[in-house]
């Protein structure tokens, strides 16, 4: 398999991925916007590039492997958009919610919480109203303010007044993002997240790529023979980097290809 215009993968990445490819049991977590997807100004438009898309649902179809999706969206928002492989597991909300297959309990919120959750979409609510090109979206366990289709100053000053709102709310968590703050009413991260996944698939290595700040517990999380892919620029506790989404189908097919090899040596 070899995606279209496939972008050079460095070399210190590729001997860390064929080394990756060798574990007994491997965990291919992904980030979904910015990482598999493009970021797009509304949410609900973006879709996994077509080459990692493929490549992850082979990966996903491979004895020993487990693949899953770590997102900030709702898990009801990344299967809309994601269409993940049937066995993918699933962690959204930042940690706040995670599939771990069928019978999963779904994610409830304590009174306190639910009081906090309509507290935070309310101020939300209200500044969004106030700041053309900023939009609200609503999660189980928390909201989101995004600002990317807004000018630059009303997107400063749109962050800037919901963090006034709710910075003085009790039981509330507010997290930076590209262009967007969450708030949030359970207190949860990627790394946690990860650490779950880890062992739910019994892992022996883990294989992570994001973009965002959010992902840097999840980066953070990583251990000696996991490796961690940034995407795109920024500051970062990842061992490698790519230039951007359209980098990550070589990556993962070089993945699916050892991943492959290794299968076959085990039959």
């Amino acid at each position: 398999m070899a995606s279209d215009g496939a972008v050079a993968i460095p070399a210190d990445l590729q001997h860390a991925i064929a080394a990756l490819a060798q574990t007994e049991r491997l965990l291919v977590a992904l980030d979904f916007d910015g990482t598999m997807s493009p970021l797009v100004p509304r949410p609900e438009d973006a879709r996994p590039l077509p080459a990692s898309a493929t490549a992850f649902a082979a990966l996903s179809a491979l004895p020993g492997t487990t693949t899953a999706l770590i997102s900030g969206r709702a898990l009801a928002s990344l299967r809309l958009v994601a269409g993940p492989p049937a066995a993918t597991l699933l962690v959204g909300s930042h940690g706040a919610e995670v599939w771990l297959g069928p019978g999963a309990a779904p994610l409830e919120l304590s009174d306190a919480e639910q009081d906090a959750l309509s507290r935070v979409v309310a101020a939300l609510e209200a500044v969004a109203a106030e700041h053309p090109g900023t939009a609200v979206e609503y999660k189980p366990a928390g909201a989101v303010l995004h600002t990317r289709q807004a000018d630059d100053a009303v997107g400063d000053s749109a962050i800037a007044a919901a963090r006034s709102a709710l910075t003085a709310g009790s039981g509330i968590h507010l997290t930076d993002g590209k262009r967007v703050l969450e708030a949030a009413v359970v207190r949860a991260d990627k790394g946690q997240g990860l650490g779950l996944l880890r062992d739910a698939a019994a892992a022996t290595a883990v294989f992570f790529a994001g973009d965002d700040v959010t992902d840097e517990h999840a980066f953070a999380a990583l251990g000696t023979g996991d490796v961690g892919v940034k995407v795109g620029p920024g500051e970062t506790a990842a061992g490698y980097r790519i230039p951007s989404p359209a980098g990550l189908p070589a990556v993962l097919e070089q993945l699916l290809a050892g991943r492959e090899r290794w299968s076959r040596t085990q039959q």
